[in-house]
């Protein structure tokens, strides 16, 4: 088991960015695959990017490529989504999550493990 607190969140004008960070805590930190997924008021929970143990395998959602970028830093256990060019729509609480074992589907919210409580980004208009 693995704790995660995110932080980062916050309000932001159109087009503007954020920096969301996911501080892990208890097991080794390489071992677990990372995804940050959102849920915006009245919709269901959606993946946003996931990026293996050892940051060689990445992926996103097709609404948030190119302007988003997820890395991670083995050695803070820290990993970190980069938001850029941030529209209205992506307003959500912004959850990561940690997944242990084989990268399996990293796109689904029921392959992962532990989950942090959640920071809001709120983009205005």
């Amino acid at each position: 088991q693995v704790q995660l607190v995110e932080s980062g969140g916050g309000l932001v004008q159109t087009g503007g960015s954020l920096r969301l960070s996911c501080a892990a805590s208890g097991r080794t930190f390489s071992v677990y695959a990372m995804g940050w997924f959102r849920q915006a008021p009245g919709k269901e929970r959606e993946f946003v990017a996931a990026i293996s143990g050892n940051g060689g395998s990445i992926a996103y959602t097709d609404s948030v490529k190119g302007r988003f970028t997820i890395s991670r830093d083995n050695a803070k256990n820290t990993d970190y989504l980069q938001m850029n060019s941030l529209k209205p729509e992506d307003t959500a609480v912004y959850y990561c999550a940690a997944k242990s074992g084989a990268l399996g589907h990293l796109e689904l919210a029921e392959e992962y493990d532990d989950w942090g409580q959640g920071t809001q980004v709120t983009v205005s208009s």
